[in-house]
């Protein structure tokens, strides 16, 4: 029963993306009703050629030759038919699909970044790839296959009544066990789909997993675990699938044969007990015909019932990302008139685990000034920042940005009034212009002054088209200065009240981070700073230097006064010298 609550929403929901092509739809449902007339008017045809011209050896030239062409007709219709029909119904799926595809994309930009800590990205692609794929499927393939089959079985039922109504009853015995047989395939194959699509989405996971990872696995030589991995994934996957073949083989076509076979035992009894005079031979050959005709309709509806099967699985799969809880935002569009940063008592823990990260955060940051975060590795500085974005939401305290709540901002003034350059920046394949302008409008020229602002022009102006030249794969032909340079010069497209720059100079060489520091300074002038530092000798001019240790606060104060205090950041300090030493 569960099953079925499952299967009707979820196939409603599918079936309202049909409504903006309605008339194109029924267009091609009267083609597919023009195909199947034709099929169907055939053997009538040739049951008249044989009751009334072949077994009275009425042989009239003309009869049999307007016979001949009423039939060859009939056979270019079919075609006709059918082949535009076809055309139609798969434009109207991949323009579906399409449709389909953006909402499934635009609910996965919307995910909260909680859901992508927990969630497997290949899960999430496989929704996005192999689920819309499986339910195109159900607008090309299932739903005019069903139609038209309906359709055939009907006028072929009318054929067979028009011909003799006692031979139509007992082919009419097959319908309820048909019905009957696709009530049982559906109970028994939703629960294997599943799995089957799971164990699917988990191969692609894992294939997502071991590609990204490619160097660390040869490196430290876990071909074979991952291997090992995979092959697991797909062995289940193969289980999954062969349970469903099994099923499949019993209850489709051989079952379905199996009766066809004894109807036909039927027909044979039927008219070996009545005289011969009660059945024309021409009636019985329309009869053997049309049950050879009916037969197919029907293993085609229990057929397209497993392709159903899988796209309803697939939708409700595609529904669960399209339904799940959207990033949050505010209504507030008033503009930032200051980069203030105002954080009260806020504690933090993510979902999946009840620790608080941090615990009772308080910090002013007045508009324009520099702020340090440092604390060992945990300590919350990146949580910290992500919550400051907005990633996250604030659920014990509160945080105030321009004293407005950072709940209450609308995404479009949040996400231009605070930006954050990160340890390891996003490149894209793209251009270099496409890279820092992001599809926001600029110039060239402003492209070029920002360039020479970060000191990358000189590399842009070596490449062979100059920003037009593309980036490699994640930046793979630029160095890790290089990359957070490019990064830094996207921030100055928009130049926000708010940047926050998470461990931004841990991995690059002293003399990027003179040029990095350098375009910080003329940042400065009209934003707030917030700089999660590892390197200490970055921070000395902080106008407030916050040390975490453990999700809590437990130093600030400038960098003269805490090395003067011999406390926590004067051992962090004290360690980084001696190591340079």
């Amino acid at each position: 029963m569960n099953h079925l609550i499952e299967f009707w929403p979820i196939l409603k929901r599918l079936i309202l993306y049909i409504k903006p092509y309605k008339k194109k739809l029924i267009v091609a449902f009267i083609f597919l009703l023009g195909g199947s007339i034709s099929e169907v008017l055939g053997p009538i045809l040739i049951s008249y050629f044989i009751n009334n011209i072949l077994s009275k050896h009425a042989l009239h030239l003309k009869i049999i030759f307007i016979i001949i062409i009423l039939y060859i007709i009939l056979q270019i219709l079919s075609v006709f038919f059918n082949y535009f029909q076809s055309i139609l119904f798969n434009k109207i799926a991949v323009r579906i699909i399409n449709t389909l595809r953006q909402d499934v994309m635009n609910a996965a930009l919307q995910q909260p970044i909680s859901e992508f800590d927990s969630q497997p990205i290949g899960q999430m692609i496989s929704k996005v790839t192999n689920d819309t794929e499986v339910v195109k499927e159900l607008y090309d393939t299932v739903g005019p296959t069903l139609f038209r089959s309906v359709i055939l079985i009907f006028i072929i039922l009318c054929a067979m009544f028009t011909l003799e109504w006692r031979m139509a009853i007992i082919a009419l015995l097959i319908l309820p066990l048909v019905l009957t047989i696709m009530f049982i395939y559906q109970y028994y194959s939703t629960p294997l789909l599943r799995k089957v699509r799971y164990h699917l989405a988990d191969i692609n996971n894992k294939f997502n997993e071991t590609i990204n990872g490619m160097n660390v696995i040869q490196q430290f030589r876990q071909q074979k675990r991952f291997k090992k991995n995979i092959k697991k994934s797909s062995d289940l996957h193969y289980l999954a699938r062969m349970k469903i073949l099994r099923l499949d083989g019993f209850l489709l076509r051989p079952l379905l044969s199996l009766l066809s076979a004894l109807i036909l035992s039927n027909f044979i009894f039927l008219f070996s007990c009545f005289p011969i005079e009660a059945f024309e031979v021409g009636i019985l050959y329309a009869f053997i015909t049309y049950l050879g005709r009916l037969n197919e309709p029907l293993i085609a509806i229990t057929i397209q019932q497993a392709i159903l099967q899988q796209s309803i699985v697939a939708g409700e799969r595609i529904f669960s990302l399209i339904d799940s809880p959207k990033q949050k935002y505010g209504k507030n569009k008033n503009i930032f008139t200051s980069g203030k940063i105002n954080i009260k008592n806020i504690s933090f823990h993510y979902k999946n685990s009840p620790k608080n990260i941090l615990e009772n955060i308080n910090i002013n940051m007045p508009s324009k000034s520099f702020i340090a975060l440092v604390g060992h590795t945990g300590s919350g500085k990146s949580t910290l920042a992500s919550l400051l974005m907005g990633y996250y939401p604030v659920t014990q305290g509160k945080i105030y940005l321009d004293n407005k709540s950072i709940d209450s901002i609308s995404h479009s003034v949040l996400r231009k009034n605070i930006l954050m350059v990160q340890q390891d920046p996003i490149i894209l394949s793209d251009t270099v212009l496409s890279n820092i302008t992001l599809g926001r409008k600029i110039s060239e020229e402003k492209v070029w002054e920002i360039l020479d602002t970060v000191c990358l022009s000189s590399l842009v102006k070596s490449m062979p088209k100059g920003i037009y030249s593309l980036l490699g794969e994640e930046g793979s032909n630029l160095s890790v200065g290089q990359k957070q340079l490019l990064a830094i010069a996207r921030i100055l497209v928009s130049r926000p009240k708010i940047l926050i720059l998470d461990e931004a100079t841990a991995n690059i060489d002293s003399g990027t981070e003179q040029l990095i520091q350098k375009t910080l300074l003329s940042i400065r002038k009209n934003s707030t700073l917030v700089v999660i530092a590892h390197r200490l000798s970055t921070i000395v001019e902080a106008d407030l230097i916050v040390v975490l240790k453990k999700g809590k606060i437990v130093e600030f104060g400038k960098h003269k006064k805490l090395l003067d205090s011999k406390s926590y950041y004067w051992k962090m300090y004290k360690f980084q010298l001696s190591k340079k030493l």
